[in-house]
């Protein structure tokens, strides 16, 4: 069986700075991340309750190109954290107004949580691209 990761792009109509700025203003990242303070925590029957936090070190910043974080863990509001990882974005210019986004996680312990880990951040990496594209093309 493969070893689960992730690995997702978008094209966004917006020029790279912009698309790159993205992931750093509170602002933005509350529209299409929707980064709040709620307590609502939605539930997945392998991993427990979602939210909690991600957190790790960026290792590489390149404005307006990409950032990589290293020793990234998951900490669920319940359970074990899920980690290390390493998470790696790319920012890449189509031209002047449109921007290919690259999301790319690894890292992995054969287990089910990390195998569901992986298909829940799968699913939410694209919805919150999907937000971004929304929010960056509008």
């Amino acid at each position: 069986m493969p070893v689960p990761s992730l690995d997702i792009s978008a094209t966004i109509a917006a020029p790279a700075p912009r698309v790159f700025n993205a992931f750093f203003d509170a602002d933005a990242l509350t529209a299409w991340w929707r980064v709040t303070r709620s307590v609502t925590t939605p539930r997945d029957e392998v991993l427990g309750r979602l939210g909690g936090v991600f957190r790790g070190t960026i290792m590489h910043f390149h404005q307006g190109q990409g950032f990589f974080v290293a020793d990234a863990f998951w900490l669920p509001p319940d359970g074990e954290p899920i980690g290390p990882m390493a998470l790696e974005v790319r920012v890449e210019a189509q031209g002047s107004e449109t921007t290919l986004i690259r999301v790319m996680q690894t890292g992995f312990e054969e287990s089910a949580r990390w195998r569901r880990y992986y298909e829940v951040v799968a699913i939410g990496w694209s919805r919150a691209l999907t937000s971004m594209k929304a929010l960056l093309e509008h």
